[in-house]
């Protein structure tokens, strides 16, 4: 967590799971240890690559605001899974009552009267989670009935649907993953 006078950010690490042809999002936690109003705006070195939302705001004194930032799909992996990306999340006290709508980019010239916190964040990849291993059709055990039709037409709840819906699978892949994990 950084510890500048204004606000407390964390992590101060942007971890994304990477994965190629994956929209991947990351939180910030910007918290406002001051009985001010703190302004803040967030810069990247790759604009085109990330959105970050809000990218600009106003933290309440002694509260919590979260940012989000996204990292677009990428169509390639990058050498040795590496990243040079950076942010730059900037905060400024701001006058009482301030909202989003009263901050400009003067707020954050350092060359004016304002005194201009910095705090750097750097872009990390970490490995993509795996993804749990396939559901044989009949280990849906728990589950409630599916309902099929025989051969003669008729409706039949207790037999397994032999092409089983993909929400069914998904909800019992969630279901063996809870399981796993408790």
């Amino acid at each position: 967590m950084s510890t500048g006078e204004l606000l407390s950010i964390e992590p101060q690490e942007l971890q994304f799971p990477f994965e190629l042809r994956k929209q991947i999002s990351c939180s910030l936690n910007l918290s406002n240890k001051t009985d001010n109003y703190v302004a803040f705006k967030v810069k990247t070195t790759n604009p085109k690559k990330y959105c970050v939302r809000p990218n600009t705001g106003v933290v309440l004194p002694r509260s919590t605001c979260n940012v989000i930032v996204i990292m677009q799909a990428q169509k390639e992996a990058p050498p040795d899974m590496q990243c040079n990306d950076k942010f730059l999340l900037q905060s400024v006290v701001a006058s009482p009552g301030a909202t989003a709508k009263d901050i400009t980019s003067e707020m954050f010239n350092k060359e004016s009267e304002h005194h201009v916190e910095e705090c750097k964040l750097r872009v990390i990849y970490v490995a993509a989670p795996r993804p749990p291993s396939p559901v044989r059709e009949g280990s849906e055990e728990g589950l409630s009935p599916r309902a099929s039709v025989s051969d003669n037409g008729s409706l039949n709840a207790a037999e397994s649907v032999s092409f089983p819906c993909l929400l069914c699978l998904t909800l019992n892949r969630v279901l063996v993953l809870i399981s796993v994990l408790h």
